[in-house]
C-alpha cells in the first residue's frame, strides 16, 4: 500500500513507515531516549530528502517525549529548575540551529554538512560509550569494582564558575553557565540534524553533573520537548520542510513499539545498555561515513538555487 508524501514529493510503503516507527519506537522505549538518532539516518536512507527528514523527525520526537515527560510529572522525578536552565539554552540552539539549516540549504550544502556532522558526533560519542562499557564489563569480569571518577557530590573544576546555583532535587550546586552552553549544544545539534539529543545530555547529566539517575530521563525529556517544538515551528515556517502525512505515520508506530521496548528495558543491565547503545551509534556513523566514500548511483544532479534581488 503506497501514500505519497505531498512535501517529500515520493511515494512511499505505508507499512514500510509504520514499521520504522514502531522498530525506532522499540529503541527508543528500550533505552530511555528519542529515536530521532535513528529514524532520521534510516528516512534519508529510504530516499527521504535529508532537508524533509531533520524537520518532520521533529514531529515524532514531540510526541514520543511528552509521554515521557508526563509520566516524569506523575513520578515527581522531574527537576523543573535544572529543566528550565536546560530549556533556556535549547531554545537559542534552536534558532541558531534553524538558521545555519536553512543557510546551508540555499548554498546546496546540506546534505554534506548532514553527513559529516553525524559521521563526528556518532564516532565520538559511540567510541566513548564504548570504551566506557568496556571497562566496566572487564573490571567486573575480574572480579573488582568499577570505581567512579568522581564520587556523587565531587564534581569538576569548571562546574564551579560563577553563577552558580542550587538544584535541590538533582543535588546539584554549579554553575549553570557550562549547563546553558550543554543545552545550547543539543539544541543546535537537534535543530540541524533531526535528533532529540537525549543520546547525549543523558550521558553528561550522569557522568559530568552527577545527576541522580531518576530524574535524569525526565528532566532531558522535558529539555527536549520544549526545544524540539520551537525548532519545528521554525522549520514548518521558514524552511517549509515539515511533510504531516510522513510525521502522523512515524507517530503512529512510534507509539507501539515504544510501550514494549519500555516493558523489555526494565531488566536491561547498565553495563549492557551502554554496550548496545554504544554499537547502535558507531554503526549508524559508519553508514554514513561509507556516504563520503562510495560512489553515488547518479554522479551528478541539477538544483535551483534561490537568486534575491
Amino acid at each position: 500500500m503506497q501514500i505519497y508524501l505531498p512535501i517529500a514529493e515520493m511515494p512511499v510503503s505505508v507499512l514500510l513507515i509504520l514499521g520504522m516507527g514502531a522498530a525506532v519506537g522499540f529503541i527508543s522505549g528500550l533505552f530511555g531516549i528519542g529515536g530521532g538518532f535513528l529514524m532520521t539516518p534510516l528516512l534519508i536512507f529510504l530516499g527521504i530528502p535529508p532537508a524533509v527528514a531533520v524537520a518532520t523527525q521533529s514531529a515524532q520526537i514531540v510526541a514520543s517525549s511528552t509521554t515521557s515527560v508526563l509520566g516524569a510529572l506523575r513520578r515527581k522525578s522531574l527537576d523543573h529548575k535544572l529543566g528550565a536552565i536546560l530549556v533556556v539554552g535549547g531554545f537559542i540552539g534552536s534558532v541558531l540551529g534553524v538558521w545555519f539549516f536553512a543557510a546551508a540549504r540555499r548554498a546546496g550544502q546540506l546534505d554534506l554538512v548532514i553527513v559529516v556532522s553525524y559521521v563526528t558526533l556518532f564516532t565520538v560519542v559511540g567510541s566513548l560509550m564504548l570504551k566506557e562499557s568496556i571497562r566496566e564489563f572487564w573490571t567486573k569480569r575480574r572480579g573488582g569494582t568499577v570505581r567512579p571518577r568522581r564520587q556523587a557530590g565531587e564534581h569538576a573544576s569548571y562546574l564551579g564558575w560563577p553563577l552558580r546555583m542550587r538544584f535541590y532535587r538533582s543535588k546539584l550546586y554549579v554553575s549553570v553557565i557550562p549547563i546553558l552552553l550543554l543545552s545550547l549544544f543539543i539544541g543546535f545539534a537537534g535543530a540541524l540534524l533531526g535528533i532529540g539529543g537525549g543520546f547525549i545530555v543523558v550521558p553528561a547529566l550522569l557522568y559530568i553533573f552527577r545527576v541522580p539517575t531518576n530524574v535524569v530521563i525526565g528532566t532531558s525529556q522535558f529539555q527536549i520537548v520544549c526545544t524540539t517544538v520551537v525548532a519545528l515551528i521554525l522549520h514548518a515556517v521558514m524552511n517549509q520542510a515539515v511533510d504531516m502525512v510522513l510525521a502522523i505515520l512515524l507517530i503512529i508506530g512510534g507509539v507501539f513499539g515504544a510501550q514494549f521496548g519500555a516493558r523489555m528495558g526494565r531488566n536491561l543491565r547498565a553495563e549492557l545498555f551502554r554496550f548496545l547503545l554504544a554499537i547502535l551509534l558507531l554503526a549508524v556513523g559508519l553508514r554514513f561515513a561509507l556516504e563520503l566514500v562510495v560512489q553515488p548511483e547518479e554522479p551528478f544532479s541539477l538544483t535551483t538555487q534561490e537568486v534575491r534581488q
